[in-house]
């Protein structure tokens, strides 16, 4: 008999959805409807076998079924159930004689059950439990994913100011979808990586991520390197060549430093967007290509809109969602942590030995504008590592005697002088719990300070042990 099938992604998130299984085709109307009308989202089956090809492990519902049935029985079915999900609530509808079958199908897992004959409000009280349940359940799942992701993100991208636990936050919760991504941020602020952790955290992991820097393409050239080329289609094309895009099939596509892409380039980008189909140069078969586009940008896009320099309807396609990254001036807080991993890595890649600069240093840190971001950060930490002589010679030659002793130039707009104190003060807590794994008390020794000043300082200042303790 044919049955409706329930579709998940058109389903209001506020409609539940009950999957009825019953052989008795009235029994099957009656309740449908019934529960259609209380604002359910209803998927019927004649049998337990026909319902099986709809349950996954994501189904977000509840299974209404009856015991007795022909193929396989109810028992049966909510143990088949159960193997694909164990956390999916199966209610069962019987007889009467048939109520310690039930009991004893309960103990292996099914949520309740409701004697024949009923009344359907009988079944509703059972019903609104068993998917405030199922609710929970899917909800704690996916924070559990996004936590995980997190977690793997805390090793990529490096920091724990605000800015960079938005950001964090913001990738785990856009990565698993398919929506085009705009990341935007000054140059060196790590928009590759950005992007390839949005990949690496996809659907998509284990296909291609193809990075493409629109700025380094001759424009000459640049359609073939997008599209690709047939044999023959222009002077020393003695091969077919397969494009950027084309070698991104099934995987993810990011294009860096799109503003540079002439406009000329963009309209064909905009036809393959929406088309989802490439045609080589030298051709006229379409080619279908399926990809993720993640761009990234060092311009505001808006304003080269107006500038004629850009497509608004382009602009319109690639930024469905958008992550801004932070400039490191804006996020000093991470600036000590960035330095240590930076120069620990160095030291490992040059085979030299780190000597940590003393607390007494790290103002130059602060005071100094990044206009080069964290690639320029990574870069004065592998020249400390790669310097000789103590840490306040290596410091000063880095930085200029006035910084390197901590104290800014007074032209500098480095902040207030509290704000200054209070990044100082903020790294001498963290640098003291990072030593100590997270020991309070080992901290309040080291640092001669009350628990009460040391807790409130942490309030204050916006240190967590817990990501102190993940270091």
């Amino acid at each position: 008999m044919p049955h409706s099938k329930i579709d998940t992604t058109s389903a209001k998130p506020q409609t539940a959805q009950v999957i009825i299984v019953d052989d008795e085709e009235a029994l099957r109307v009656s309740l449908s409807q019934w529960l259609d009308l209380s604002g359910y989202t209803i998927c019927v089956h004649a049998d337990a076998i026909s319902a099986l090809e709809d349950i996954t492990p994501d189904f977000a519902g509840v299974i209404l079924t009856d015991v007795k049935m022909p193929k396989l029985d109810g028992i049966a079915f909510t143990k088949s159930v159960l193997a694909i999900d164990r956390d999916i609530p199966v209610i069962l509808m019987t007889g009467h004689g048939d109520v310690p079958m039930a009991v004893e199908a309960m103990k292996s897992g099914a949520y309740d059950f409701v004697e024949k004959p009923f009344e359907p409000n009988d079944i509703l009280e059972s019903l609104e439990r068993a998917i405030e349940k199922r609710k929970l359940v899917i909800e704690n799942r996916a924070l559990r994913t996004q936590i995980a992701q997190q977690g793997t993100l805390d090793s990529r991208l490096i920091g724990n100011s605000p800015s960079m636990r938005a950001l964090k936050a913001e990738i785990a919760n856009i990565a698993p979808t398919e929506v085009p991504v705009l990341v935007s941020g000054e140059t060196g602020t790590g928009k590759e990586l950005v992007a390839r952790a949005i990949h690496d955290l996809s659907v998509r992991h284990d296909r291609r991520f193809v990075a493409v820097n629109c700025a380094a393409i001759p424009e000459s050239t640049a359609e073939s390197e997008l599209f690709g080329h047939e044999k023959g289609a222009f002077t020393g094309a003695t091969n077919r060549r397969i494009g950027w895009i084309e070698h991104a099939d099934n995987g993810t596509l990011f294009l860096d430093e799109l503003s540079s892409m002439p406009l000329a380039l963009q309209a064909k980008l905009l036809r393959v967007i929406e088309q989802r189909e490439i045609v080589r140069l030298g051709s006229n078969t379409p080619v279908k290509v399926n990809f993720r586009l993640i761009c990234a940008t060092n311009e505001d896009l808006p304003t080269a809109v107006a500038d004629k320099r850009f497509r608004e309807d382009l602009l319109f396609r690639i930024n469905t969602f958008e992550l801004q990254i932070a400039p490191l001036r804006q996020r000093k807080d991470d600036l000590p942590l960035l330095f240590d991993i930076f120069a620990e890595r160095a030291a490992e890649n040059f085979d030299r030995p780190y000597e940590k600069p003393p607390a007494k240093l790290w103002g130059g840190l602060l005071a100094h504008e990044w206009s080069g971001n964290v690639r320029e950060l990574k870069n004065l930490a592998e020249r400390y590592v790669l310097l000789t002589g103590n840490a306040e010679e290596r410091w000063a030659r880095l930085f200029g005697n006035s910084i390197g002793n901590g104290a800014a130039d007074p032209a500098d707009k480095t902040g207030s002088l509290a704000d200054q104190l209070r990044h100082f003060e903020q790294h001498i807590i963290r640098d003291a719990l990072t030593r100590h794994n997270g020991n309070v008390k080992t901290v309040m020794d080291e640092l001669d300070i009350p628990r009460r000043t040391l807790n409130e300082k942490m309030k204050k200042l916006n240190i967590r042990r817990d990501t102190i303790e993940e270091r």
